[in-house]
């Protein structure tokens, strides 16, 4: 069972040390920085999982992002350390911020990620929707989700600026 909480400042460079661990670059990391000073960023919506013994070993973030002129929110990274790697740490840290995100009243959600692990979130083929993102990416790898069950809009993915897309 993990303790799934919202991230604080003081969890700034744990988050770091886990995206850094989780991922082959510098990338994701250096992404996640780049996008707490930017709009996209939305307070509430970035999101830790820790151990019984306080130690963080997840981490998501959901920011903002456009499905045509549609306000969405993007899942980007996911992020579980490697010693905690599939224990569900990365599930209950995914389930915590959509659920944050429905909360506040968000209404939809992209990634680009694994098409075997993200369809258990609720994630289906965004390119069913209409929906397409600046950059060449296998089709089932870009999914999208409606968080209040109305349909999803089409439209190009409008990332924010620290993406570089």
């Amino acid at each position: 069972m993990w303790i799934t909480r919202t991230e604080t400042s003081s969890d700034v460079a744990a988050v770091r040390s886990i995206v850094l661990a989780a991922f082959e670059t510098a990338l994701e990391a250096d992404l996640v920085d780049a996008l707490r000073e930017d709009p996209a960023w939305i307070d509430g919506l970035s999101w830790v999982a820790e151990t019984s013994a306080g130690e963080v070993a997840g981490y998501t973030l959901l920011t903002r992002c456009h499905i045509g002129e549609t306000p969405a929110l993007c899942l980007a990274p996911v992020a579980v350390s490697p010693e905690h790697q599939r224990t569900g740490a990365g599930g209950a840290v995914i389930r915590s911020a959509l659920a944050a995100a429905t909360e506040m009243g968000e209404r939809f959600v992209t990634v680009l990620g694994h098409p075997e692990y993200y369809p258990k979130f609720g994630f289906g083929r965004a390119s069913a929707a209409g929906i397409t993102i600046p950059m060449d990416v296998p089709d089932e790898a870009m999914m999208a989700m409606s968080l209040d069950g109305s349909p999803l809009p089409s439209g190009m993915v409008r990332y924010a600026k620290p993406f570089g897309i």
